[in-house]
């Protein structure tokens, strides 16, 4: 710093250095401790199953909300985010479509996991006993007919392991939670019931998010693209869209609206199509959009996986 006279450079030179040594110590954390992933939850949670079974040896770190976690990423503080984006019998998350199209972050992967709700409750407790049911709304309404069929009350939580981690301290016999079986052992808790879920092949597909979009092979097989826009409020601006998606060769699978929540009764769309937007094909075609799109996202290219 001695070499640098003007004092206005030599102040960004010192937050220069300092912003290396930062991303130094994180990288030497990384090699240290494993990948950091962020999920929305807590121990025992679906999203820390999927987190966990996707990226074995990593750290995983919970957040209280969709918006911590994919935040913790944007910081640095997580490698990468593990949200929710579907479930076969519930539909979209629109909390996680809403940080793709206002946020930075890439979809990098997308992955099925298959899920099944038991409903626990405190040793002793049989199933004549529970009166009331407590679990997150996604879960009470994939276990809507079992809970119907019985007369179950309901009462709504912010996720499924801390539903359980609630039944286990309060003790109650004729309160129950509908959790994973992980949740159980977790928080000391039986298993009356296992497999309720009203559909047998209830699936959630989880997206990771990571501030690097990963650069597909041209040759690679079987990729799907995300992209997020909005068009102009005028007859066939959103046909004309699909219209420039499919001549380039990409076959979209997926098509939904979400309300922009700055803008009362506007919308965006969210579009997911067989292809790699990492192509010259991929790179025509946003360009075509651009032209036709007031706010364009390529969120990313991704491979589908099960896990």
């Amino acid at each position: 710093s001695t070499y640098i006279e003007d004092e206005v450079l030599l102040e960004y030179y010192v937050s220069f250095i300092k912003s290396n040594m930062e991303i130094s110590r994180r990288y030497q954390s990384r090699l240290l401790e494993g990948m950091k992933v962020a999920y929305c939850g807590t121990v025992g949670a679906y999203a820390h199953l999927a987190a966990r079974k996707h990226f074995p040896y990593s750290t995983q770190v919970a957040y209280p909300s969709f918006s911590a976690a994919y935040e913790a990423v944007v910081n640095g503080e997580c490698d990468v985010a593990v949200l929710p984006v579907e479930n076969s019998f519930q539909g979209d998350v629109g909390q996680v479509t809403d940080l793709m199209f206002s946020g930075n972050l890439y979809v990098n992967s997308m992955f099925d996991m298959a899920i099944s709700h038991d409903l626990l409750a405190p040793v002793g407790a049989t199933l004549e006993d529970i009166r009331t049911v407590v679990s997150h709304p996604q879960a009470l309404g994939q276990c809507r007919d079992i809970i119907t069929e019985r007369g179950y009350a309901t009462i709504e939580y912010s996720n499924t392991a801390l539903a359980a981690e609630y039944v286990a301290n309060k003790g109650d016999k004729t309160v129950g939670a509908i959790a994973s079986e992980e949740a159980s052992e977790i928080f000391g808790l039986a298993v009356l019931e296992r497999n309720i879920n009203s559909a047998r092949n209830n699936t959630t597909r989880f997206a990771v998010f990571s501030r690097v979009m990963n650069q597909h092979s041209s040759k690679e097989m079987g990729l799907c693209s995300i992209i997020l826009f909005t068009v102009r409020n005028e007859a066939g601006a959103l046909a004309r869209a699909i219209e420039i998606i499919g001549r380039h060769g990409f076959n979209m699978r997926s098509l939904r609206s979400r309300p922009m929540k700055e803008l009362l009764w506007q919308y965006y769309f969210y579009v997911e199509a067989e292809g790699n937007i990492n192509t010259d094909e991929g790179r025509a075609m946003l360009e075509e959009l651009e032209l036709h799109c007031d706010r364009l996202s390529a969120v990313g290219t991704f491979t589908k996986r099960e896990i």
